[in-house]
């Protein structure tokens, strides 16, 4: 037993930081070593010739093949 006010604070603490629209981004990307690389482009500016075609879906097998089975 015990543990209920520990779980209480812990809630607490989630919520604050989960509603308090934000935190410092900028910490966070220095304490995780990530940075902008120069001459990338945001995910948003995908031009049509940056678009890669996805291969055709894969059909039923053709007749005689089977799952690997023999």
């Amino acid at each position: 037993m015990g543990r209920g006010r520990a779980k209480a604070k812990q809630v607490k603490v989630a919520r604050a930081l989960k509603y308090s629209g934000g935190g410092d981004l900028e910490s966070l990307r220095r304490e995780l070593g990530v940075g902008v690389a120069a001459g990338t482009e945001p995910a948003g500016n995908v031009g049509e010739a940056d678009i890669v075609p996805s291969a055709p879906a894969a059909g039923p097998a053709p007749e005689g093949v089977e799952d690997g089975a023999e």
